[in-house]
């Protein structure tokens, strides 16, 4: 069984936002999948989807809290699995912004540090592991050279995170969320590391 994890902010006032692509990139997942009964999951207040990759059970899951207290939903279950088998942290995939990465790039990676994203930040304090795979999607505008235009100082990398991507974002953003369906999607049937050597390249 595999968990999916979309990070954002729930509320049509944070959609479309920089801070919300993890969740919009399993929305797309989820519409590649054809999969669309997203139900809500009272005990973990998250959106719930079942299906599957392959031969691979996964469930597919949206926070409903807000982003610094995602690890609550992710702890409802990923927690009891930890108890009889580490698999169940091999097995969680979060999805999220990353403002680390310019826009029209992304990156598989695992059990890597938070870089001060506060759900992340969330998650690991609930797992108590940095042991889960991450499909990371660049968020921050490019430099010339095509390195991420990191913003300075925290009202500033709020203000970036929070606002809604420009037209020509969208667009690339399209492109990523499709990568990041195929992405998860490779990981899944074929391995974390033939997800990495395809998609970190």
């Amino acid at each position: 069984m595999f968990y999916i994890v979309g990070l954002g902010n729930p509320g049509s006032e944070y959609e479309n936002t920089r801070h919300n692509t993890g969740r919009m990139a399993v929305n797309k997942l989820l519409k590649d999948l054809k999969i669309e009964d997203l139900k809500i999951n009272k005990k973990a207040n998250a959106l719930v989807a079942d299906g599957k990759i392959g031969k691979e059970k996964m469930t597919m899951i949206l926070p409903e809290t807000f982003m610094n207290n995602s690890g609550k939903a992710i702890s409802f279950f990923v927690k009891p699995k930890l108890k009889t088998s580490k698999k169940g942290i091999e097995n969680l995939v979060v999805v999220h912004d990353d403002i680390d990465l310019p826009i029209g790039t992304m990156k598989v990676s695992y059990n890597k540090g938070t870089g001060g994203h506060r759900g992340l930040d969330s998650i690991v304090r609930a797992v108590k592991t940095k042991e889960f795979v991450r499909v990371r999607i660049g968020v921050s505008p490019a430099t010339a050279k095509g390195k991420a235009k990191k913003p300075e100082g925290e009202k500033a990398i709020l203000d970036l995170i929070l606002g809604k991507f420009k037209p020509s974002e969208a667009d690339i953003m399209k492109k990523m969320f499709k990568k990041a369906s195929e992405a998860i999607q490779t990981l899944i049937i074929e391995g974390r590391e033939r997800a990495m050597n395809i998609y970190n390249s």
